[in-house]
């Protein structure tokens, strides 16, 4: 008995040994698991942060309308933390996977001299007031790198259009209380489209080149001219779009290579007028239901 108690003993240290062995390999890869685990979640969340990108856009100049409101108008600084801005949020918000700021719009309010909703932004070159502008003969350059998101269609399976870059006229205070005008509102000189997936232009022509320069301060002495398609399709595809204007000249480029020259007597008697850049999702239709998401990657302006 004596013999098989000592037995015994011997044989329960050597377990208990091999247990504490095979309890430190097991808890040691475990930390080995635990640790792996921990790295390729720090690499993967190194590889997703890399993946998020923001538009490269400088919003300290421009102020955006909404579709809401009466409309709803939002100034710098206020502009600058639209990613957490509560009223902005639904319209005007980044897409981070491919670097985009989001403007969306549908049919429901417009401002004062259309019937169009819009998210839209307008330049400020003395932010945040709208009074100091610019003329052909100062010049001007807009360079933008967007996309078409999603848009809806119309009841014959068409898509609906919608503005994606202007230069809109301006009148100065002299000139809208020369003429009699309620504001300083001017027609715009351009109206750039995305339609039907294709970039459509459109311009101002006077209707009568012998008014007087006070007869052409007046909107109605303008008229839309003809309009012009770039044959190239764009689609929902990533596209830039440049727009360069000095005196008696305005020239749009898409993606740096095709060019469309305006300067014509038309462009000249336009010297008359100030003006500025605007960019985003001016939605042309009431249709219920209807919608559009513009994508900008890049936006800049230059004088």
């Amino acid at each position: 008995m004596k013999y098989i108690s000592k037995f015994y003993i011997v044989f329960l240290a050597m377990l208990s040994l091999t247990l504490q062995v095979s309890c430190q390999k097991k808890n040691a890869d475990n930390l080995s698991f635990f640790e792996n685990y921990q790295n390729e979640n720090l690499d993967n969340q190194t590889s997703n942060e890399d993946v998020f990108k923001l538009p490269n856009i400088d919003l300290s100049h421009w102020k955006v309308t909404l579709p809401v409101g009466k409309p709803t108008e939002v100034y710098p600084p206020e502009i600058l933390s639209y990613a957490t801005n509560e009223t902005l949020k639904p319209f005007f918000y980044n897409d981070s996977i491919n670097g985009a700021l989001v403007l969306y719009a549908y049919p429901n309010s417009s401002t004062a001299n259309s019937s169009y909703s819009r998210c839209e932004l307008r330049e400020l070159m003395n932010p945040p007031n709208n009074d100091k502008n610019w003329t052909f003969a100062q010049g001007g350059r807009m360079k933008g790198t967007l996309s078409m998101g999603a848009i809806s269609k119309d009841a014959a399976g068409k898509y609906h259009k919608t503005i994606i870059m202007q230069i809109h006229g301006r009148l100065t205070n002299a000139q809208r209380d020369l003429i009699g005008a309620k504001d300083n509102n001017a027609p715009p000189m351009l109206k750039i489209y995305w339609e039907n997936g294709r970039v459509r232009i459109k311009t101002k022509v006077l209707k009568n080149l012998n008014a007087t320069e006070t007869e052409m301060l007046h909107e109605e002495a303008w008229d839309d001219d003809e309009g012009y398609t770039i044959p190239i399709d764009v689609g929902f595809e990533k596209f830039t779009l440049e727009v360069i204007v000095s005196e008696g000249k305005m020239e749009v480029i898409l993606n740096d290579t095709f060019s469309v020259m305006y300067d014509s007597i038309h462009i000249k008697k336009w010297g008359i007028f100030e003006n500025y850049f605007k960019a985003g999702n001016y939605l042309t239709t009431l249709d219920k239901d209807a919608f559009a998401n513009v994508k900008y990657y890049e936006l800049e302006v230059s004088h």
